[in-house]
């Protein structure tokens, strides 16, 4: 995330300086990349403020279709816990993608559909629009705001394969058996 755009760079960038104080000393470690709590995205179907999916209408981020991943809070916990003794994870990044969860928005949207049995009324939101709509935002939500550009607009988190550094979560421990969109939307029917 080195090219993020500001104020939500700062995050990244204090992300960085720790690691590298941590890899400087010595220190074993294996870093977590957790993607997006389906408990902040998902319930309102990836829309900046809600935590609740709507029955009427829905802001798709430009044409809705940049993938992200999805992960329960709970299924997150499981993987990190199960690195903790693995010599594979040792001095890596473990990315937590299960692959039933590496949607776009507008596929969220489509399950919330078919779960309601009703379309929502959509509008796009485009790049520029949302750009010019940060300027009017504080601090806090313009940090926000700007992961969810990255995010939807650009596709950061599911447009890059993993490295030799890093390990992928779902193949590394195959038996956990993780919490799909579609479930956990099911718990606002």
């Amino acid at each position: 995330m080195a090219h993020a755009m500001e104020p939500g760079r700062e995050t990244f960038d204090e992300k960085m300086m720790v690691r590298k104080a941590i890899e400087d000393a010595g220190i074993p470690f294996t870093y977590i990349s957790a993607n997006c709590y389906a408990g902040y995205f998902v319930g309102g179907l990836c829309q900046c403020g809600h935590i609740l999916p709507p029955r009427d209408s829905v802001v798709l981020f430009g044409d809705g279709n940049q993938k992200s991943i999805f992960v329960e809070e709970d299924d997150i916990a499981t993987y990190t816990i199960k690195t903790i003794d693995d010599p594979r994870t040792l001095n890596k990044t473990v990315y937590i993608r299960p692959p039933a969860n590496i949607l776009s928005q507008r596929e969220i949207v489509e399950i919330w559909e078919k779960l309601i049995g009703k379309q929502l009324v959509k509008t796009s939101l485009s790049e520029k629009e949302f750009l010019d709509m940060l300027k009017d935002k504080g601090y806090a939500d313009q940090a926000g705001m700007t992961h969810f550009y990255h995010f939807f607009y650009e596709g950061c988190l599911a447009n890059f394969e993993i490295g030799d550094d890093g390990e992928e979560a779902c193949t590394l421990y195959p038996d956990v058996e993780y919490i799909k969109v579609e479930d956990y939307l099911k718990q606002y029917l």
